[in-house]
């Protein structure tokens, strides 16, 4: 493992939870901010609301509303004094339908004017200039649960083609996450036809993803049915892996399901299959992390670097996407240095994980992970900085120490849990 290289670790950045399912209209006085809100619309965490600007301020939005219903949220830019602000609210007041929330976009930082704001039944204040997150935040936060609870992080695991081991990197991870952070998880296996994951933690489960899609009403408590358990902190949703059917998700397929374990859960692990598809890319555009798993060849190198760039553009005001480097130093293969895919990436990868037949096929047919075979510390410790650099973790409880009787301890303790 001297040739691995991992990044150093960026520090977490404030959470802000996906915005649901609204409808937007935003009345602005300047264009530098009715551009920081069209920006604020592209971001991931917006995909589900529609926005829709105006200019005019609050005496438009008066107008706009004298014979129409009211969106969910309402926006309302000002210039002026507090006064004719007051005045345009109360003129709205008259018109607005009951649960529209409304943000005023000031010039003032005056705590006064605020607590009138919000007397009045103002949701937020926010003064101008205003930066696309900024935006997101308020809207976000118009709509939480008040416990000041985060909501669980989702990361995106996906090969840049087939074949490069992304689906072990993803199971892997979400162990190392669950043992060594105590940290509730869930791994969702998303490979309909071909997933491996119940395989791979030796579970045979009776449900699947398919049931948990196209189930009606579906809630936390039949999602929480549907898991396979593997150990006491890792729950398993693992893919039907049948031909009977095949199963063409459209764009908005998952976007239920995702958004209650990310309620329930903290971490979330998403085992991609390598498509490129409307519903993968919406996934993988809104995660709070995306990997991107490639081996060093020119094929790889061409994916990775069209992947990265897209994903990238797609997610603006969110960390680039990680890369890891798989299977390196296959004896007599020709490969691309780290050094020359760094440089045609224009990023540097997380870390290079070395070919090993010998230690992932042995987890493989046992139905293991790679922390209980004993001679495969040195991946694990690198697969373990790259979850504590993803889940954000400064400091880690450590792993306790495998036994003789690891192996057997573990095969019954999953029977136990399942």
């Amino acid at each position: 493992m001297s040739d691995s290289r991992m990044q150093e670790p960026r520090d977490a950045e404030a959470y802000i939870a996906p915005v649901p399912r609204v409808t937007i209209q935003a009345f602005c006085e300047r264009q530098d901010t009715a551009s920081a809100i069209a920006a604020a619309a592209s971001d991931r965490r917006m995909l589900k609301a529609h926005v829709k600007l105006h200019m005019g301020g609050a005496p438009a939005a008066v107008e706009a509303f004298r014979d129409a219903p009211t969106p969910n949220v309402i926006v309302l830019e000002t210039n002026g004094g507090r006064e004719a602000l007051i005045r345009h609210l109360d003129e709205l007041a008259e018109f607005c339908d009951a649960g529209t929330k409304v943000i005023v976009v000031g010039t003032h930082n005056d705590i006064l004017l605020y607590r009138e704001l919000i007397s009045r039944g103002v949701s937020d204040y926010v003064v101008a200039p205003v930066t696309p997150m900024m935006f997101v935040q308020s809207v976000s936060s118009l709509y939480g649960d008040g416990s000041g609870k985060s909501l669980g992080r989702v990361i995106a695991v996906t090969g840049v083609k087939g074949g490069v081991g992304s689906s072990t990197i993803a199971h892997n991870l979400a162990f190392l996450v669950a043992r060594n952070f105590d940290t509730p998880t869930v791994l969702v296996d998303l490979d309909m036809a071909f997933g491996t994951a119940a395989l791979n933690f030796n579970q045979d489960p009776t449900n699947s993803v398919a049931d948990a899609v196209s189930a009606n009403g579906l809630d936390a408590s039949l999602v929480d049915r549907l898991l396979a358990r593997c150990t006491d902190r890792l729950s398993l949703l693992a893919a039907p892996a049948m031909l009977d059917r095949v199963y063409d998700p459209s764009e908005e397929t998952f976007d239920g399901l995702i958004d209650i374990l990310r309620a329930s859960t903290p971490m979330v692990f998403l085992d991609m299959p390598t498509s490129w598809t409307a519903w993968s890319r919406r996934m993988l555009i809104a995660a709070d992390e995306i990997v991107l798993v490639a081996t060093p060849d020119l094929a790889c190198l061409r994916n990775t670097k069209n992947m990265y760039d897209v994903l990238r553009a797609a997610r603006p005001n969110d960390a680039a996407p990680r890369v890891i480097l798989n299977m390196t130093g296959v004896p007599k293969r020709t490969e691309i240095s780290t050094a020359d895919f760094t440089k045609a990436i224009e990023t540097m990868p997380m870390c290079s994980i070395p070919f090993d037949p010998k230690v992932f096929g042995t987890a493989a047919n046992n139905g293991q992970m790679l922390a209980e075979i004993s001679d495969a510390g040195k991946i694990t410790d690198v697969l373990f900085e790259v979850a504590r650099t993803l889940t954000g973790r400064a400091e880690s409880k450590p792993a306790k120490k495998l036994s003789i009787l690891a192996p057997f301890t573990t095969l019954l303790s999953r029977k136990k849990a399942s």
